[in-house]
C-alpha cells in the first residue's frame, strides 16, 4: 500500500496491520510513486519466492 506523505513524497506500507501496534508496518520512503511501486514488486517477489 502506497500514500502521499505531506512531503511530497510517497511510503510503501505493509499491506496487513501488525497485531502488536495495529498500524502498518512502514517498508521504505520514495521520492516517486513509480520507485515506491518498483520497491512494492520486489517485496512481493521475496515474500513468495
Amino acid at each position: 500500500m502506497i500514500r502521499k506523505l505531506p512531503s511530497g513524497e510517497y511510503r510503501l506500507y505493509s499491506r496487513k496491520k501488525n497485531p502488536k501496534t495495529g498500524r502498518r508496518r512502514n517498508l521504505g520512503t520514495f521520492k516517486s510513486r513509480t520507485a515506491a511501486q518498483k520497491h512494492e514488486r520486489a517485496v512481493q517477489f521475496f515474500k513468495h519466492g
